[in-house]
């Protein structure tokens, strides 16, 4: 059977250098090329979702892709593929480069210039270590597909639009169907989950920026778990610490955090810095939460544009909930797709602050009543965006109609 070997980079001269090299090999299949981390990301993930059988056994990054760095790509793919057997391609062939790309998950490395004995071999006992992997473990689509945890990041379209307490229900609707959950607060300098909650807290997500390795461990020792059985990930209390949060932390964290729960949420508040970027390029799904009134969608709107001039996320690979909505307003649920250009939640959230207003004083959101409206539509928007095994009290929908976006996807 010939070896399937994705190349990927960002440098078209390097990359075409390296499938004709890559072509030359004895039974060797190169798959087209890939061009940034979230093509090799996106293209794995729908591979795996198609069928095991259908991933590469190799994967050979060059050092130059991008946007995520080349270490932090190929921690991602050991992580969420496990079974896909990851080469580094790089002109730094130094003993400590080759240690952290061995900490990353990567099977083996290969200096440039590009030498055909060199590639050959390690090609060769990576691909035979994948299909050792593979016949080890079976073929069941959840032993190999490596997909982790369903990630999905929460962000406002400007402040006080609801994007927390959409975040806050996502995450409990997950829970109580019996999956593990984490809720991540990425609003590094106004962050609020700790008092819709009421708890106070020690560790933050500050305390694990500096730290290279998340092991499960050191996660464990950084959440809070919540009554409910949430594990919570907080915003430091001092905002000012929030600048610690790189992108690259946040990277990290993201990828941690998918490997050891099923749904991991994560409010990213409505001010865009490089950690809450970071998790709005790496999520499956991408929530912009907005209220029908001029305001909100222009700001939604502007959030869009700027998400795809940065390279974040395309704006079909958004999907924009409309909260507080009701059928007497003038900007209706398909207006704010149009206007946006973006996906749309089926269930749009209706507006009724006073089943809200007494939980959230108590800081009690949690215990929201089960008829709340309110709850039940986001609770349904859970379920919508397959988050819960099974809708647990959510029946209402919304009147905005539309396609939703589940996964991301780039052509």
């Amino acid at each position: 059977m010939p070896t399937r070997i994705l190349p990927a980079g960002a440098d078209p001269d390097a990359v075409r250098s390296l499938t004709t090299l890559l072509s030359q090999l004895p039974d060797a299949e190169p798959q087209p090329p890939v061009t940034d981390s979230t093509q090799l990301v996106d293209g794995l993930a729908r591979l795996a979702a198609e069928s095991v059988d259908e991933l590469p056994e190799v994967v050979v990054v060059h050092e130059r892709i991008g946007p995520v760095p080349a270490l932090e790509l190929i921690r991602e793919v050991a992580l969420r593929f496990p079974a896909v057997g990851v080469i580094l391609v790089t002109t730094d062939a130094s003993p400590g480069l080759f240690a952290a790309a061995m900490d990353s998950g990567a099977r083996g490395l290969v200096a440039l210039p590009l030498s055909y004995e060199e590639l050959a071999n390690r090609v060769q006992a990576v691909a035979q270590w994948s299909t050792g992997v593979r016949r080890h473990l079976g073929h069941g689509a959840e032993l190999l597909a490596g997909a982790g945890g369903t990630v999905v990041t929460v962000s406002g379209a400007k402040g006080g639009v609801g994007a927390t307490l959409t975040a806050i229900q996502l995450a409990l609707a997950a829970q109580a169907s019996g999956r593990a959950t984490a809720l991540v607060d990425l609003d590094l300098q106004t962050g609020d989950i700790a008092s819709y909650l009421d708890i106070q807290f020690r560790r933050s997500v500050a305390d694990l920026a500096a730290i290279t390795d998340i092991s499960p461990r050191v996660l464990a020792d950084a959440v809070f778990r919540h009554d409910t059985g949430l594990a919570l990930l907080l915003a430091p209390g001092e905002g000012e610490r929030g600048e610690e949060v790189t992108d690259r932390a946040a990277r990290q964290l993201v990828s941690a955090l998918r490997s050891r729960y099923e749904v991991v949420v994560i409010d990213c508040g409505a001010q865009l810095g490089g950690a809450g970027a970071a998790a709005v390029e790496m999520a499956d799904t991408a929530l912009l939460v907005t209220t029908p009134d001029v305001i909100a969608v222009r700001a939604a709107k502007r959030t869009v544009r700027m998400w795809d001039r940065l390279q974040i996320r395309k704006a079909e690979e958004t999907t924009v909930v409309v909260n507080r909505h009701t059928r007497s307003t003038e900007i209706q649920p398909a207006l704010v797709q149009r206007i946006t250009g973006t996906a749309l939640a089926r269930t749009a959230v209706p507006a009724n602050f006073k089943e809200l207003q007494g939980v959230v004083d108590a800081g009690r959101v949690h215990e929201l009543d089960a008829r709340s409206t309110v709850k039940q539509a986001l609770w349904a928007l859970a379920g919508e965006l397959g988050l819960v095994k099974a809708a647990e009290g959510a029946s209402h929908r919304g009147s905005g109609r539309g396609p939703v976006s589940l996964r991301r996807r780039k052509e």
